[in-house]
């Protein structure tokens, strides 16, 4: 299998996709145009870009695909490069300015088993990225709007940030040897911050190597801390580029790159959620979203048409049936699953369920349609509350 190469078994693999739907309308949302581009790049794009001088130690080898290929093939570590390249594909006007664009694309680094962790920290990454080319005059309004979207995120995922923190150089040949660019983007961002009004903390030998960042900072139940979501003003790649706008006076102009990441790597975000939720997720979120109990086997063809029902409507919906175990060794087994819908003799003869929560609570009994639309509107409004209407 590989270490650091994560597998996502069915379960995990709806999970995934929800949040990455739910990223991608949340972006959509906020005005960005989604791309796809290459795991692979040119050697010679990550020598423009910086990665293989200043962070070729994190990257796989370059590949050479064949004795007489004189040219090599790189993993790529970051989507930035490639973005760039799709910004410079054509010219673009000021009127355009801010362009945002967004990825849910697949990188590679090459970490060394001793700091691989479950899913917190893997080798295969699936990144949720972003970069805004923008005018200097707006890269201030871009990056607080980029921390608006992740508090947003935050809240509909029951996700908490314990810090923000202003990520700076420190000392050796890591970084972009630039002390204008540096002061530029570090004053910038603490700009951001202090029009946003958010505390935080500078840190030292925590930025990136071509510039600052805002790092938001995440804790596990056990109070280990690791950074979720970035937000960084970079001078350095459209210089690198050589990427430009054409301003309103009819000259070439740099723009500002903006990168910016909502939750990360999904691969993290994941392992976050599994833990502060300890598996028991928000109804949008929970592989399965509810489970239909018959009582008896007279009752399993009612039950399975009330999941069909469900399906219809969009919810992620299963049947437990007696074969699986008596009714209490079944509620128990979906103790996690957000609505559990038990159908006995009675509410098969009416057209009727019994909703149990997963909290304990019996909301009582509802004609089937009614219930399925009342969970399918809690569904969609992405809440933390599973019921929120008497019966």
């Amino acid at each position: 299998m590989g270490a650091g190469l994560p597998y996502w078994l069915p379960d995990g693999a709806v999970l995934r996709h929800t949040l990455e739907e739910y990223i991608r309308e949340a972006e959509r949302r906020a005005g960005y145009r989604h791309v796809y581009s290459p795991a692979l790049g040119k050697r010679e794009l990550y020598e423009i870009s910086g990665h293989w001088g200043h962070y070729r130690d994190d990257m796989y080898p370059a590949m050479r695909l064949g004795a007489e290929e004189s040219e090599e093939i790189v993993l790529r570590p970051s989507l930035c490069p490639h973005h760039a390249l799709i910004y410079r594909s054509r010219s673009h006007s000021y009127r355009e300015l801010p362009l945002r664009i967004a990825e849910l694309g697949s990188m590679y680094r090459a970490e060394l088993s001793g700091v691989l962790g479950g899913l917190t920290r893997v080798r295969a990454i699936q990144l949720n990225d972003a970069h805004i080319f923008c005018t200097l005059e707006q890269a201030v309004q871009e990056a607080r709007g980029a921390l608006e979207l992740i508090a947003r995120a935050y809240a509909d995922l029951g996700i908490e940030a314990v810090r923000h923190r202003l990520s700076l150089p420190g000392e050796g040949g890591k970084y972009v040897a630039d002390p204008e660019l540096w002061r530029r983007a570090t004053a910038l961002l603490r700009e951001v911050l202090e029009e946003s009004g958010i505390d935080y903390e500078e840190a030292e030998g925590e930025a990136a190597f071509y510039g600052p960042k805002i790092d938001v900072q995440i804790a596990d139940p056990a109070g280990r801390e690791s950074t979720l979501s970035t937000v960084q003003i970079d001078f350095h790649q459209p210089a690198r580029f050589d990427l430009h706008y054409i301003g309103a006076d009819g000259a070439k102009h740099r723009p500002v790159m903006v990168h910016r990441s909502i939750i990360g790597s999904v691969e993290r975000a994941v392992a976050h959620l599994i833990e502060a939720h300890r598996g028991a997720f928000p109804a949008w979120l929970a592989p399965v979203q509810v489970v239909v109990l018959p009582v008896s086997e007279e009752q399993v063809e009612q039950a399975a048409a009330v999941v069909r029902e469900a399906v219809e409507r969009g919810l992620r919906a299963e049947l437990a049936g007696p074969e699986d175990g008596s009714l209490g060794a079944r509620i128990r087994a979906a103790r996690l699953v957000p609505y559990q819908v038990v159908i006995g003799a009675r509410e098969a003869a009416e057209g009727r369920a019994a909703v149990r929560l997963r909290d304990g609570r019996r909301p009582g009994e509802l004609p089937v349609p009614e219930l399925l639309r009342r969970i399918a509107d809690r569904v969609a409004r992405r809440g933390i509350a599973l019921w929120d209407r008497p019966v």
